[in-house]
């Protein structure tokens, strides 16, 4: 995993800017954030730019065109397939999860978009639920460009940041080491991530569950 990291780091800066816009863009687009997150792909742009791999004032904003490019063509993607899209067999073991998305965004709305960009499943399904349900373009763009914008810039620093860290560590203990340690900080944000994700939906399971009878009213 250090060499994997290693060779990462050794990327050249054009690669580096494709490779991280083109994970995040696919999440959205195609669906890829179901095997990788696209705040993955994300925080490693935030580590190159730190290792003068590549410019943070341009990744961060390739990160967030990559974000925003990619939910819009998975409004496409759902504005054109409309429900048959949740009718797709990759999707039925996500069947619950798909239903809470789509009744989040009929709550929510707009805001659903936004408050999506930073749930990892909602990320990646919202903007083909949005185009699904017909909400106007306009709207969605709107808070699609405002989840983008906080998303990518907020995960593109905490990358540049864990750089700095990796730098630290590389100078004092070697470079092994110090990617070992930044292999476990990107590990250890997933399984946040993965954990966060997995309370949300016991807490929302647990709002929908009626309340248990009352003893009292049955005598």
């Amino acid at each position: 995993m250090g060499s994997l990291v290693d060779a990462i780091l050794a990327m050249p800066p054009l690669v580096a800017y494709l490779v991280v816009f083109g994970l995040v863009f696919a999440e959205d687009a195609i669906f890829v954030g179901f095997v990788v997150p696209g705040e993955t792909a994300a925080v490693l742009g935030g580590v190159l730019a730190n290792q003068g791999k590549a410019d943070i004032w341009t990744m961060a904003p390739v990160i967030v065109a990559a974000a925003i490019l990619g939910d819009t063509v998975g409004y496409e993607v759902g504005r054109h397939l409309g429900q048959r899209l949740l009718g797709f067999r990759v999707f039925d073991r996500h069947r619950r999860r798909l239903e809470d998305a789509q009744e989040f965004l009929r709550r929510r709305g707009g805001s659903a978009v936004f408050l999506g960009r930073f749930v990892a499943f909602f990320r990646a399904m919202m903007p083909a639920l949005a185009g699904a349900s017909r909400m106007p373009y306009p709207r969605f763009l709107a808070f699609n460009a405002m989840g983008g914008a906080v998303w990518g810039t907020g995960f593109a620093v905490l990358g540049y940041l864990a750089g700095a860290s990796y730098d630290a560590v590389a100078k004092t203990a070697g470079r092994d080491i110090a990617a070992g340690v930044l292999v476990v900080a990107v590990i250890a944000l997933v399984v946040w991530r993965v954990r966060k994700s997995r309370s949300e939906q016991r807490a929302e399971r647990t709002l929908r569950s009626p309340p248990d009878p009352d003893p009292s009213e049955g005598s």
